[in-house]
């Protein structure tokens, strides 16, 4: 891939540098694009080279790069050899760079990117990613609405790199919380409220019961009687906490498919609640666990009472604790699904609750804990719907959607759409999605609706707007054209350029498989978007000679392409009217 032109440079490297060609893939990169001149497609870092020369009077990478590029050649695919600050730069023959590009992006469809060779010899892997995991009764907080659009996109990038990936839900299903529901439930609850709206009408309950516990010591005691007998194994009881759940999670699933998310398990606290008491007897059985005057048991992870390094995981009435469900939750995935990655996508909040629950199943004897990573990401402030602090998913979508309707109503650009809900809703997901993607995941950052909604600009809005207008000439054009096209009429600078950036799409994919980041291709896609902006103003497809015509659609299409690709990795739907 870079459609084996970096290969074919390896090549030509090999045999000066007497270096395996695959030594030296890796080290020849696309060259970003610049607006003031004209560069290379491709240079190679000297230092790359070096970085395994530990002596201290290491060779001026300048001279060095001076005296290997004296030592190329230029041929059929390589038209031109420079030096540049410590680097060999090379121009691939401009004809050829066209025609490869343009024909590899048709080609290989939703796969561009994917097939490159830096991904080769990539091993087929079993992922797990856990996301989204909200609490049944509680807040879905902003919190959980990042984890779920990070955590759909880490599992888009590795399915599309080939490997299997399970995706789990794991659902706050169990704890204290059922206990004051259910007492809640008996005391306020409407059975036609909770058919017709569980997660509105059990949040409803459950802040109504709070209240009344705090002031009204029966109800709190009862609320603990309900859920002992949960624990127990109560069939009346468990039959209502099984209603709460399997209501609840049918409504997720109708409210997920709204922002294009699935997952192929939905499990919880609950199903661990027995096999927590097995992790409790291993760590005894080891010598691990310790009990304090309370009657809590605890590990001591730095063995020497380091009360930061202490974790509880049993109460004194024996019920056990979120961090021995999560211990027993990954035993079970492990035999379950065999996995080699495990990554839990949650707040960085939790960074030292997963430090101790991988370090604790290392101290257990499994070895398979360093497999388990944990991607955190930073808070969100200031997200409000027009009724006040977000408390449903389900708010924010209808917001989402509010707002890009009045937005798309005051534009004079807006086509009729056969349905604007859909399209306002797609496009404020794209909104949503590019605003949490640009930055780092770990960074905090202000909420702004206004900033989101931005038709101009690096918003999802622009980038589903480049999408629509490209989809747009294709229809009115496109037929007849798109066969076959001449290389020669695709040589300006915009053009140039543009088929520079696509050539850049492994390595920024590549990017995205190393850190998990998908701001890389938040950044590829809006500069893509920028170039294709400014090619559609003056690359001109009506009125043109046709062969003219027919290149410059070519071109089009590919940007729309891969436009596409990088979209649907991020999780956004590209819209083809708006």
């Amino acid at each position: 891939m870079a459609c084996g032109f970096r290969r074919s440079i390896a090549c030509q490297l090999s045999r000066v540098l007497d270096l395996p060609p695959e030594n030296l893939i890796k080290s020849i990169s696309a060259v970003p694009i610049s607006r003031k001149e004209e560069v290379a497609d491709f240079q190679l870092s000297v230092d790359s080279l070096l970085e395994n020369n530990n002596d201290h009077s290491r060779p001026d990478t300048q001279v060095q790069a001076r005296k290997l590029a004296e030592k190329l050649k230029c041929d059929s695919v390589v038209s031109e050899i420079s030096t540049g600050q410590g680097t060999v730069n090379f121009k691939i023959n401009r004809e050829l760079l066209t025609k490869t590009v343009l024909q590899q992006v048709i080609k290989d469809g939703s796969k561009y990117g994917l097939k490159s060779e830096l991904f080769s010899g990539l091993p087929q892997k079993k992922i797990v990613v856990e996301f989204s995991s909200p609490n049944i009764a509680k807040k879905f907080h902003v919190g959980h609405l990042r984890s779920t659009i990070i955590g759909n996109f880490i599992a888009n990038l590795k399915e599309a790199l080939g490997h299997q990936v399970t995706r789990i839900n794991y659902l706050g299903d169990w704890g204290m919380q059922f206990g004051l529901l259910g007492t809640g439930f008996q005391l306020f609850g409407y059975e036609e409220k909770l058919q017709s709206s569980p997660l509105q009408h059990l949040f409803e309950v459950y802040v109504q019961v709070n209240k009344e516990a705090a002031d009204d010591k029966n109800v709190a005691k009862s609320a603990h009687e309900f859920f002992q007998r949960l624990e127990l194994g109560d069939t009346q009881a468990l039959a209502l906490w099984q209603k709460f759940r399997d209501l609840s999670i049918e409504e997720y699933v109708r409210v997920y498919k709204r922002l294009g998310v699935h997952f192929d398990e939905y499990s919880g606290e609950s199903f661990y609640r027995e096999k927590s008491q097995e992790v409790l007897k291993l760590l005894d059985s080891k010598g691990l666990l310790q009990k304090t005057i309370k009657g809590t048991a605890i590990v001591d992870l730095s063995g020497n009472g380091d009360p930061s390094s202490i974790c509880t995981l049993m109460r004194s009435d024996g019920t056990s604790l979120y961090a021995t469900r999560d211990l027993a939750a990954a035993i079970d995935r492990m035999d379950k699904y065999n996995f080699d990655t495990m990554i839990y996508v949650t707040d960085k909040g939790q960074k030292k609750h997963f430090q101790q629950v991988f370090q604790m199943l290392q101290i257990m004897g499994y070895d398979w804990a360093e497999r388990c990573q944990h991607v955190p990401f930073g808070v969100v402030q200031g997200m409000k719907t027009r009724k006040g602090d977000v408390t449903f998913l389900e708010d924010v979508l209808n917001e989402i959607r509010l707002r890009m309707l009045q937005n798309m109503a005051s534009l004079k650009t807006t086509k009729v759409l056969e349905n604007p809900q859909e399209t306002a809703e797609r496009v404020g997901l794209a909104a949503l999605i590019i605003q949490d993607f640009k930055g780092l995941l770990l960074s905090d950052y202000q909420f702004s609706w206004d900033r989101v909604f931005q038709s101009r600009g690096d918003t999802g809005v622009f980038l589903q707007y480049t999408h629509a207008r490209l989809h747009s000439l294709e229809e009115t054009f496109g037929c007849g054209y798109l066969n076959d096209f001449n290389t020669a009429c695709l040589q300006e600078p915009q053009s140039v350029s543009i088929l520079q950036h696509l050539l850049r799409f492994d390595e920024v994919l590549y990017r995205s498989s190393q850190d998990l980041q998908p701001r890389h291709i938040v950044s590829y896609l809006l500069t893509l978007s920028h170039l294709a902006g400014m090619a559609h103003k003056t690359l001109y497809v009506k009125d043109s000679p046709p062969e003219v015509a027919g290149a410059r659609l070519h071109l089009f299409r590919a940007v729309r392409s891969v436009l596409a690709n990088g979209m649907k990795l991020l999780g956004i739907t590209p819209v083809c009217r708006m």
